[in-house]
């Protein structure tokens, strides 16, 4: 680790990221925390866009967890077969409704989460984040797994390792938010090719943005 990144203050440095994205309607667009829940598991190595699309009219067929639970898998199969690896998550999907059975037990701790089926991490993040828990972690999605690197914060190759870093480079109170901030600059800012160095709020901080200049 060189000096430039002993010294930097990251809480400092990231607040105006925290600030412009906070409250960001998250990409999937969901209702309540039973949409939120199914979404995350079905948008694992799929785009939030297509399940957007595709839970539409799952959600008017099975409206709850209650529903969901009735539900078998040929019928959830044709409802799901635009999903990718659509077998597996309707498997989990069913494993989840049948632990779960209601909306209300839904759980929001990361150690209950990520005991369901298809939820790891990343997911379980999302969804405390989105339902106001207390933060346990912070999200790394595949945006975060590339900016984290590009700023200096972390020299993580994987989720595992970049969370880590990102958790101890910063305070608990930014957890929740931080994730998704660099997530959504990721997706509007610094993209994997040509990132918009000139637009980028935090390029004066950014390891990658330097390299670049020097």
């Amino acid at each position: 680790m060189d000096l430039f990144e002993e010294t930097k203050d990251w809480a400092k440095a990231l607040r105006l990221l925290i600030e412009k994205y906070k409250g960001k309607e998250h990409p999937l667009h969901y209702k309540n925390i039973y949409q939120l829940l199914v979404m995350v598991v079905l948008a694992a190595q799929d785009s939030d866009a297509n399940i957007n699309k595709v839970t539409i009219d799952l959600f008017k067929k099975y409206p709850d967890m209650t529903a969901l639970a009735k539900a078998n898998t040929a019928e959830l199969t044709e409802a799901l077969a635009k999903v990718r690896f659509h077998g597996n998550k309707i498997a989990w999907l069913q494993d989840i409704a049948s632990t779960v059975k209601e909306d209300k037990n839904i759980p929001k701790t990361m150690k209950e989460l990520v005991a369901l089926k298809g939820v790891g991490r990343k997911s379980a993040n999302v969804i405390m984040r989105e339902s106001g828990a207390e933060a346990e972690g912070i999200l790394v999605d595949l945006h975060v797994l590339r900016v984290a690197p590009r700023l200096g914060i972390s020299k993580g190759k994987n989720a595992d390792k970049v969370e880590k870093d990102l958790m101890a480079a910063l305070p608990k109170e930014m957890w929740g938010e931080i994730g998704m901030a660099l997530s959504f600059l990721g997706r509007e800012t610094c993209r994997p090719t040509n990132p918009k160095h000139s637009e980028c709020i935090v390029s004066e901080h950014c390891d990658y943005c330097h390299a670049k200049k020097d």
